[in-house]
């Protein structure tokens, strides 16, 4: 039996490779923009490199900070700003005698509030001339602050205790000047989060799996709470694609699903969806976990939009478990090259086709 096209059939993680946001919209929210829910502006310019644009636009002229390592150059000697993968990333060091270190400029320090401003306007515009539907809210997505500020680029870890704090500071200001600047019917937040997903299966050198979920959940309780009811909200966890996609790999989606249902639990308002990644597998054992989630209502979606000769497979033993969901890619097309974007533009067409027909 075919299913019923409800406008939350699909999910845009937030990244696509183009120079404007009136591009992003044009081209992925005009074919796709019945199927979605709200619609990211692309992340586009510097963002589409996600953290690494706060690294070297917000850490790395901060004067409590040191800079320990940049990004190697490139082949003709000139900088590069972004990482090539992990262990090119930017490194930094919270200066001797710096107790806790903070931001100034509060709502603006870090960019996102910027970015989404000027977005909404083009996104506005277009919406009033009736070429994106209607229905769409206008979605910011952003890192939450355990993966802008992971453990690898800070080779003292006690550094982290004294930089997260404040930098969650600045994002809940970032967040305030957003809701007041757009209009909550039109709004949609969705928090990135690929570290926490590692520290919960364990991943990362040096802090144990035990307490992995509840050592991620202050940077939750401290933001989705600030957040009004009328803006959306969205969780995408993320495997990693630095260096290449995945990342990261684990053997099935057990803490990925225990750590969404505590970010759920933890979020002090209702959440309207959460992105869980999946690999290229179709096998129960992976996809079983998905039976214990607990989205409370959230919409689900699964980024299950990539090797699209394996697809329908995916999805039919993800349905075993969890009978009904959304589709997205598994993360952002960031570092994607321009040229792979109607092949990713037909992928997600397909799928939705797929999907109604399976």
């Amino acid at each position: 039996m075919e299913r019923m096209v409800s406008g939350n059939e699909l999910l845009l993680v937030g990244s696509i490779p183009l120079d404007t946001p009136e591009q992003v919209f044009q081209s992925f929210g005009v074919p796709l923009g019945r199927y979605l829910s709200a619609m990211p502006d692309g992340e586009v310019g510097p963002r589409r490199h996600w953290i690494s644009r706060v690294h070297y636009q917000v850490l790395a002229g901060h004067p409590e900070l040191e800079v320990v390592q940049h990004p190697a150059p490139d082949h003709n000697g000139v900088e590069r700003q972004h990482p090539r993968n992990a262990a090119d990333a930017w490194w930094f060091k919270v200066r001797d005698g710096v107790k806790e270190v903070r931001f100034g400029d509060p709502g603006w320090r870090l960019g996102f509030a910027r970015d989404a401003v000027n977005s909404y306007f083009v996104f506005n515009t277009l919406k009033e001339k009736g070429i994106l539907p209607a229905h769409l809210r206008f979605q910011v997505s952003i890192p939450m602050v355990n993966s802008v500020l992971p453990p690898r680029i800070f080779p003292n870890r006690d550094d982290l205790d004294r930089i997260r704090p404040g930098y969650a500071a600045a994002t809940r200001a970032e967040i305030a000047t957003i809701v007041d600047k757009i209009p909550a019917k039109d709004l949609a937040i969705q928090w990135d989060c690929s570290t926490e997903v590692q520290d919960s299966y364990g991943a990362i050198p040096g802090f144990p799996l035990a307490g992995a979920i509840e050592r991620n959940l202050d940077e939750v309780r401290h933001l989705s709470p600030h957040i009004p009811r009328d803006v959306a909200l969205g969780y995408h966890f993320c495997f990693g694609t630095l260096g290449g996609w995945p990342r990261f790999q684990p053997n099935d989606l057990s803490q990925t699903v225990k750590l969404a249902n505590a970010f759920v639990a933890a979020s002090g308002r209702a959440v309207d969806w959460i992105h869980i990644p999946v690999l290229d597998r179709s096998d129960d054992a992976f996809f079983a976990p998905l039976r214990e989630l607990d989205p409370q209502g959230a919409r689900v979606y699964l980024g299950a939009i990539h090797n699209m000769t394996r697809f329908k497979e995916r999805i039919a033993t993800a349905r075993k478990y969890l009978p009904e969901f959304g589709l997205g890619a598994y993360c952002g097309f960031g570092r994607e090259p321009v040229s792979a974007l109607p092949r990713i533009l037909n992928d997600h067409l397909d799928a939705v086709a797929i999907a109604a027909k399976a």
